[in-house]
């Protein structure tokens, strides 16, 4: 009888160890887009989806390729960074449940040099945070001028022009949303509607992009080089607002960093598309569970309770912006390909 208690209790630890383990865990297949691969990699948000009987495995790719070239019949679910890519998602594949567990407002990372040279043109401007005029920056790319040219500056005197950093439109997400941001400036603050809009704004659009030169797929690319390589590379920078917080929560922002929102900015929607009842399950996790909600904070995104993103950004002294006002809308699904498409096509 002893010897039976013994396995008896044996048997009830092993359950319990058990519970924390993914042993015996359905397997679930996502694309992401890159900037969420530090969540899904998190040892806690895998053992929040364990504790719920799943294991995610996710590959990342730009939001524009996971709803344009990728083979979506290898995964359960499709989590681009944007309510247009998802649209795409869902009218091809003929599903109408999405879900957004969160959220992030495009930014440009930059420099505290960088953001002092740019207040003296007037294009920042510094309150309670950073912002980026668009309408005074894109007359700066209008007229072409280089770094060197700016008065008194002697912190950058670079012989190129004045560009923000994205990445490929062609295939991701960020450029998409940067895209969306200039067209409405250029459309004379309106969201742009039809194709006389759609001719008026391309060239400038199209300056945007090409006089970068090679652009990455993923948002992840540009930002890193922001971190690891400084000004010297990347001065300006388009990126999600949780990148910005998250690198901060990490330790790895310097303190000459600085955060500008775009006046005005687009807020990015991150929208999880399920391609099956198994990826349904990780859309409603995502949006209902208090741990993966408070992990998605954690890692820098805007969820459902503005008060965890608050607390996180105080306590790690990063400065955001608690409301965002300036914030417009992004054009339409087919608005917004046809834009993409046309400066696609100048890239030749």
């Amino acid at each position: 009888m002893a010897l039976a208690g013994v396995l008896a209790v044996g048997v009830v630890i092993a359950i319990i160890e058990g519970r924390g383990s993914s042993h015996g865990a359905i397997t679930i297949r996502g694309v992401i887009g890159s900037e969420k691969q530090a969540f899904f990699d998190d040892p806690q948000v895998r053992k929040a989806f364990t504790r719920n009987g799943l294991k995610v495995e996710v590959d990342p790719a730009g939001s524009r390729q996971i709803a344009t070239s990728i083979d979506l019949g290898r995964y359960d679910f499709a989590f681009p960074s944007s309510a247009p890519a998802a649209d795409r998602i869902q009218q091809e594949r003929r599903i109408t449940t999405k879900y957004t567990p969160f959220s992030s407002p495009m930014v440009i990372a930059t420099f505290q040099p960088i953001a002092e040279l740019l207040a003296r043109e007037g294009v920042a401007r510094h309150g309670a945070t950073w912002t980026f005029d668009m309408s005074r920056y894109l007359r700066l790319v209008a007229r072409k001028v280089r770094w060197d040219q700016l008065k008194n500056n002697t912190s950058y005197p670079v012989r190129k022009n004045i560009l923000v950093s994205t990445t490929d439109p062609r295939s991701s997400n960020s450029a998409a949303m940067y895209l969306a941001i200039a067209s409405y400036v250029a459309n004379g603050d309106s969201v742009v509607r039809g194709e006389a809009a759609e001719k008026k704004v391309l060239p400038l659009l199209s300056e945007l992009f090409l006089d970068q030169g090679y652009t990455e797929n993923t948002t992840e690319g540009p930002f890193e080089d922001y971190l690891s390589l400084g000004m010297g590379k990347t001065p300006l920078v388009c990126a999600y607002e949780a990148q910005f917080v998250d690198a901060g929560v990490r330790g790895r922002l310097r303190p000459d960093m600085v955060l500008m929102y775009p006046s005005p900015t687009v807020q990015s929607a991150h929208t999880l598309v399920p391609l099956d009842t198994k990826g349904d399950r990780v859309g409603r996790l995502l949006s209902s569970d208090p741990e993966l909600q408070r992990l998605a904070a954690q890692h820098g995104f805007r969820t459902a309770d503005p008060a965890r993103f608050t607390k996180l950004t105080t306590d790690h002294r990063i400065p955001v912006a608690t409301d965002l006002i300036d914030v417009v809308d992004i054009p339409s699904y087919d608005t917004l390909e046809h834009l993409l498409a046309g400066v696609a096509k100048s890239y030749g």
